[in-house]
C-alpha cells in the first residue's frame, strides 16, 4: 500500500507555509467589477480572506496554499460560500446564551455563545444599555470601572468582515456588588441514559449558594436547570458529545466540572467484534514477504482483510479470485481450500473481509450505476467466499457521494452484520472536507472502523496545527486526534501501521510505539510532546500491513499489540 507521497509533501509544505506566516498573494486585478479578488491556484489564503470564483463569493475558513483542484466549491473544508458576486450583505446570526459569569463591586463579567456563522464573524459588539462599550474578538468580556450597587443591562451583537452587524442578543442584567460569591464546582457528571436523539446527565450538587446549573458542550450552553439532572435533546443518532457543568448564582458561575462523554443510540457498525480489535491484511499475491495460506493466520487477528478485490471493465464492478502465482508458491493452494479456510477462521471467531483497491487498484465508483455495480458484485463475492464485509482501500481517489450510495446498497443486501472498514492515506484525512473523510462521516451510522495508514506519507499536520514527522508516537496521536475531534466516534478510529521492516518505505515503528500511541489516546499516558485534550478509552485498536510481513518479522507486531489491546479500558 504505497502512498501518493508527492501529494502529501505538497500539502504539508503548503500548510507549513501558512504556519510560518507567509503573506497573502497580491489581489487579482483581472476585473475591476469584482468585489473580491479572483481565486487562483498556488496562492496563500489566510482565514477570513474573501475571493470570487465563477461569479460567486467565498470566504476562507482554514488558512492554506491553494492547488489546482482545490477550487472553492470543491473544498468546503477550506471555503465558505457567501453567495453571488458583488459582496456579502447578509448580517451574521444573533449571538445567544448571553450570561453574567461574575460580578464585583466595580465590574460585570459576561460570556455568550458564538454566532452560528462564527467562521465569518470578526468580532462582537458589547452594549451597556444603548451604549457601545467595546468590540471583542472572543465570546467573553469584563466591563470594569462601574459604580458599586448599581444595576446594568447588557446585549451583544455579532459583526462580520464586510461590516454587517446582527440584531441584538437577548438582554441580561447584573448588579455590581451583589451576591455572596460564586458557587463551588459541581461534581463530575455521569451519563444516566441515552436515546437516538438525547443524552441524560446527573451530577452532585455544588457547595455555596446555587441558583441553578448550566450544561456546556465546549463553550456552547446546551441546558440550564435548577436541579442536578438534565437531558440534552435534538441530537443526531449515533453521535458523540462531551459536556461540562457549571453552577451559577447572582455573583456568576463556578469553575467547570470534569467532562463526561456520551454517545446517542442508533449505531450499527457490523456485528460480533470485540471492543478493541487487531486487523491485518492477507496477501493474495507474491512479494518479498512470507507467503501464507489463510489457515496459517494466527488467531491474534480479529479481522483478516483479503487484499485485494480488483476492477473490471465495467465501472464500479469488483472481481476476486485466488491469485495463480500465490497458489503455485504455496504448492497448489486451491480455491476450495481457500474457501474452507475462510470458514475455519470464522468458526473460531475471526472475521474475514474483502479489501477493495490497494496501491494499484483502480476501482471507480463515480455514478449511480457504478454504485449499484459495486454493491452487486461485492455482495456476490461475499456469498461465494463467505466474507463478512468490505474494506475500502482506494488510493487513487474516490467519489464520496456514490461510494456512500454503494455501501448503503451493499448494507441493504448484506444486513446489519456487514463490516465496513476503510484504510485511507494520511493526506485523505487531514480535514473533514476531504473526500475520504466526507465518505466516512456520511456512512458513520453503518461504519465499523477507519484504519488510516500512518506511514509512507512524510510530514503531516496534527489536530493542533503543528507539523509532525512520521515514525513517532506524536505523529500517530496528533493525526488520530483529527478524526476523533471531527465527527468519528472513538470506536471508529484505528491505527494502521506497518508490521515491520520491509512492509513500508517510511513510517515503520516498533510495536511498542504502537502500544504507546494507543495508551496515550486511551489514558493520556506514554505520550510524546503531543498530549490529547481528553482520553478516548473506546479507541478501536490497530491495523497492520500486513499479516505476511508480520510473519516475516517473527510475528512481533501481533504478539505485542494483541495482548496489549486486552488491557485497554
Amino acid at each position: 500500500m504505497n502512498k501518493r507521497l508527492l501529494s502529501a509533501v505538497l500539502l504539508a509544505l503548503g500548510l507549513c507555509l501558512a504556519g510560518v506566516g507567509a503573506g497573502p498573494a497580491p489581489a487579482s486585478a483581472s476585473s475591476a467589477a469584482l468585489a473580491y479578488a479572483a481565486w487562483a491556484p498556488n496562492t496563500y489564503y489566510a482565514t477570513g480572506t474573501r475571493v470570487t470564483y465563477n461569479g460567486a463569493d467565498y470566504e476562507c475558513i482554514q488558512a492554506h496554499t491553494s492547488l489546482t483542484g482545490w477550487e472553492p466549491p470543491n473544498v468546503p473544508a477550506l471555503w465558505k460560500a457567501l453567495g453571488s458576486g458583488g459582496g456579502d450583505t447578509t448580517a451574521p446570526s444573533v449571538p445567544v446564551g448571553l450570561r453574567v459569569t461574575a460580578t464585583t463591586s466595580s465590574s460585570v463579567s459576561l460570556a455568550w455563545n458564538a454566532s452560528t456563522d462564527d467562521v465569518g464573524v470578526t468580532g462582537y459588539q458589547v452594549y451597556r444599555g444603548a451604549q457601545l462599550v467595546t468590540t471583542v474578538t472572543g465570546t467573553t468580556y469584563t466591563d470594569g470601572g462601574l459604580a458599586s450597587g448599581t444595576a446594568y443591562s447588557y446585549t451583544v451583537r455579532a459583526r462580520d468582515a464586510a461590516g454587517n452587524v446582527s440584531a441584538a442578543s437577548a438582554a441580561v442584567s447584573a448588579t455590581t456588588g451583589a451576591g455572596t460569591g460564586t458557587p463551588g464546582q459541581p461534581g463530575a457528571p455521569t451519563v444516566t441514559g441515552s436515546t437516538d436523539t438525547s443524552i441524560s446527565l446527573s451530577w452532585t450538587a455544588a457547595s455555596g449558594t446555587v441558583t441553578g446549573y448550566r450544561v456546556y458542550e465546549g463553550t456552547t450552553q446546551r441546558a440550564q436547570v435548577t436541579g442536578t439532572t438534565a437531558t440534552i435533546g435534538s441530537l443526531g443518532a449515533c453521535t458523540t458529545h462531551t459536556y461540562t457543568v457549571r453552577a451559577y448564582n447572582a455573583a456568576g458561575e463556578s469553575a467547570a466540572s470534569a467532562a463526561v462523554t456520551g454517545t446517542t443510540t442508533g449505531c450499527s457498525s457490523g456485528g460480533g467484534l470485540p471492543k478493541h480489535i487487531l486487523t491485518g491484511y492477507w496477501h493474495n499475491f507474491v512479494n518479498p514477504a512470507v507467503e501464507l495460506k489463510l489457515s496459517q493466520v494466527p488467531q491474534d487477528y480479529d479481522v483478516v482483510a483479503i487484499a485485494f478485490g480488483e476492477a473490471t471493465t465495467t465501472p464500479g464492478q469488483v472481481t476476486f479470485a485466488l491469485d495463480p502465482g500465490l497458489s503455485t508458491a504455496l504448492g497448489g493452494y486451491t480455491e476450495a481450500q481457500f474457501k474452507a479456510d475462510v470458514q475455519a477462521l470464522r468458526q473460531r471467531g475471526q472475521k474475514v473481509i474483502l479489501s477493495v483497491g490497494g496501491e494499484a487498484g483502480h476501482v471507480q465508483v463515480s455514478s449511480a450505476g457504478a454504485a449499484t455495480a459495486f454493491a452487486n458484485s461485492v455482495y456476490s463475492i461475499m456469498q461465494t467466499y463467505g466474507f463478512d464485509g468490505v474494506d475500502i482501500d482506494l488510493e487513487n481517489g474516490l467519489n464520496a457521494t456514490y461510494m456512500a450510495q454503494a455501501l448503503r446498497e451493499l448494507r441493504t443486501k448484506a444486513g446489519s452484520g456487514l463490516i465496513i472498514m476503510m484504510a485511507p492515506q494520511t493526506i485523505d484525512m487531514q480535514s473533514a472536507g476531504m473526500e475520504y473523510f466526507t465518505l466516512a462521516l456520511s456512512v458513520k451510522d453503518i461504519l465499523t472502523v477507519v484504519n488510516m495508514q500512518y506511514y509512507n506519507s512524510g510530514a503531516m499536520l496534527g489536530c493542533d496545527q503543528k507539523v509532525y514527522s512520521q515514525g513517532s508516537v506524536d505523529f500517530i496521536t496528533a493525526l488520530a486526534c483529527i478524526q476523533l475531534e471531527n465527527g468519528l466516534r472513538p470506536d471508529q478510529v484505528g491505527l494502521g501501521l506497518p508490521a515491520g521492516p520491509g512492509a513500508a518505505g517510511g513510517g515503520v515503528v516498533s510495536p511498542g510505539t504502537v502500544t504507546s500511541a494507543l495508551n496515550c489516546l486511551a489514558r493520556r499516558t506514554n505520550c510524546g510532546s503531543f498530549v490529547p485534550s481528553r482520553t478516548y478509552p473506546d479507541i478501536r485498536g490497530a491495523m497492520t500491513w500486513s499479516i505476511n510481513w508480520d510473519a516475516a518479522n517473527n510475528w512481533n507486531f501481533s504478539r505485542t499489540v494483541k495482548p496489549f489491546l486486552a488491557t485497554l479500558p
